[in-house]
């Protein structure tokens, strides 16, 4: 039984919310509005996000030209110049815009899952820019390869300049270790078209760089980097070969490639040299399996051909005449 003073108490409340729903109903916020510190008072200061803004369109499509000319410069550098030298520089020209300062948000890689999400929900939309950035790669490894792992990745740039001291993996093992890229596609794949509250973009949240690239993050991805880093001083790109979901992509698409790699075009020596100097299993008896071809042109720095090619175009500086004797 309710006592006297409860129900008396009851009956105040109630009277109260009657009062106040008419001023409540009459209550709208301006949605385009948000209140300043002036408004607040008391103050408050607005803190800082976590995050940099959104960048204007302008400049998201800026990138993804950015990124369509270094494919461009990445294919010539290497089908046409055969330059190790010039892919290099473009390898840290790439990762010190796409990785440092754009913190690898230029990514076809994490793009996977939005592509993937946005073709099962229709309520997921994607820019104009994130599809640029997702298809190009895979539209270039058509004919030509996997010219966006050569020089323009940046997490395959970083990996490909700490290589030192490379070891070669047993081709049994590598084929093995190479299956779990595909493995780590699907399970991406899934987690991505799953409903709106159970998504998860698992690439994007595991990227052993992203890290490393923004100078933040949980402790443990950023060891997990590390780890990656200091076993790519040994093992070529062990991220690129063995767990990149992208990769995968490229590698199925580029076995159609027609103007991929070739280490002699004109003839083979069958030397060997290039086999050795391929840290990544990417050259089976004396020519390059275009699916694991990674675009370094290492191969074209032990081939003799190359080096008689290169020295037969270097011009060479015209020699002063002898002082005529008189």
């Amino acid at each position: 039984m309710i006592r006297p003073r409860t129900q008396l108490g009851l009956l105040s409340l109630v009277a109260l919310a009657l009062l106040a729903a008419p001023a409540l109903a009459q209550y709208e916020r301006p949605v385009e509005a948000a209140p300043t510190e002036e408004d607040i008072g008391g103050g408050y200061v607005t803190p800082s996000v976590q995050h940099a803004l959104p960048r204007a369109y302008w400049l998201v499509l800026l990138d993804a030209g950015l990124l369509a000319a270094a494919l461009a410069v990445s294919c010539w550098l290497v089908l046409a110049r055969r330059s190790r030298t010039g892919l290099l520089a473009l390898a840290i020209v790439c990762l010190a815009y796409f990785g440092f300062y754009r913190e690898g948000c230029i990514c076809p890689i994490g793009a996977i899952q939005n592509v993937a999400a946005a073709l099962t929900d229709p309520d997921y939309a994607i820019s104009h820019a994130t599809l640029l950035v997702f298809f190009l790669p895979l539209l270039l490894a058509v004919p030509f390869g996997r010219v966006f792992c050569g020089g323009v990745c940046p997490l395959g740039a970083i990996q490909e300049l700490v290589l030192l001291k490379p070891l070669r993996v047993p081709r049994r093992l590598d084929r093995l270790l190479g299956l779990l890229k595909y493995a780590y596609l699907l399970l991406a794949l899934w987690y991505a078209v799953r409903p709106a509250v159970e998504r998860d973009f698992i690439i994007c949240r595991f990227d052993p760089f992203v890290g490393l690239f923004r100078m933040t993050g949980p402790g443990y991805m950023l060891m997990i980097g590390g780890a990656f880093l200091l076993l790519g001083v040994f093992v070529g790109r062990p991220y690129c070969r063995y767990l990149c979901p992208y990769g995968a992509l490229l590698a199925l698409l580029s076995r159609f490639s027609r103007w991929g790699v070739t280490i002699t075009p004109d003839q083979e020596l069958d030397c060997g040299l290039c086999t050795d100097a391929c840290p990544y299993g990417a050259i089976e008896q004396m020519r390059a399996v275009r699916s694991s071809c990674l675009f370094c042109a290492r191969c074209y720095q032990t081939c003799p051909r190359e080096r008689a090619r290169v020295r037969l175009t270097t011009p060479v500086s015209a020699e002063p005449k002898p002082t005529e004797l008189r």
